[in-house]
């Protein structure tokens, strides 16, 4: 007996997906307990440093500004693909219901392709517009004059803009693994682990942390 294509969607979905949520769980564990083995504690660490030895408020508000206008391109860039594919959901298109995609093509599946990929851009224009705003509250922190306004104000809503940022493109991620779906399960499979492989790699910390000199615990604007 012939095993049916469409189960393949049932195995290599699922397993897929537990790769990618499987390696997050453990990435997130290594970041909150040792922050110094992911690049994300590593990057957070000379945020720290930046911000506590930021002597120019210029310099501050430029990159700051830098940050801010990233994170609102690609917001707007979730928000347009959420809309083609809004638009493509009620055009009804039958591309991917053809006998190329190897794999099952049903008018219910393709739906729920449709909707899990609008719900990763979705999920990812939040993340970023998030992060922008983090970074415009900083910038506000930054503009004050003439104040005594701990460091640990703007660290704080700089990592948590930068968090956003991260979450965002994770979100991205995920939304690739969702689109090679559309040509079949087993392309979403391989699509899934490569880039299990890849993060690792990227994500992962072996440059000890430099020691910052700090001149003080407030941030000084001039």
């Amino acid at each position: 007996m012939a095993f049916p294509k469409e189960y393949l969607d049932l195995v290599l979905v699922p397993s897929g997906l537990i790769l990618m949520f499987g390696y997050h769980l453990f990435l997130l564990y290594r970041y909150l307990n040792l922050p110094h083995t992911t690049i994300f504690g590593f990057e957070n660490h000379d945020r720290r440093a930046w911000v506590e030895n930021t002597e120019k408020k210029e310099n501050a508000l430029t990159v700051l500004g830098s940050n801010t206008n990233a994170a609102t391109f690609l917001a707007s860039v979730s928000l347009t693909l959420s809309s083609l594919i809004g638009v493509w959901i009620a055009s009804n298109s039958g591309i991917f219901q053809s006998g190329l995609v190897y794999g099952d093509t049903r008018p219910s599946t393709i739906s729920i392709k449709y909707i899990s990929l609008l719900i990763c851009f979705i999920l990812a224009f939040s993340c970023f517009v998030q992060s922008a705003r983090s970074f415009i509250h900083a910038n506000y922190l930054v503009s004050f004059e003439n104040t005594t306004l701990p460091a640990k104000y703007v660290e704080l809503t700089v990592i948590r803009g930068s968090d956003f940022w991260s979450l965002g493109l994770r979100a991205l991620y995920f939304a690739i693994n969702l689109l090679l779906w559309f040509f079949g399960p087993v392309p979403m499979f391989a699509t899934s682990l490569s880039m299990v492989i890849l993060l690792y790699y990227l994500d992962t910390n072996t440059t000890p942390l430099h020691r910052h000199r700090s001149p003080g615990k407030q941030l000084v604007v001039s």
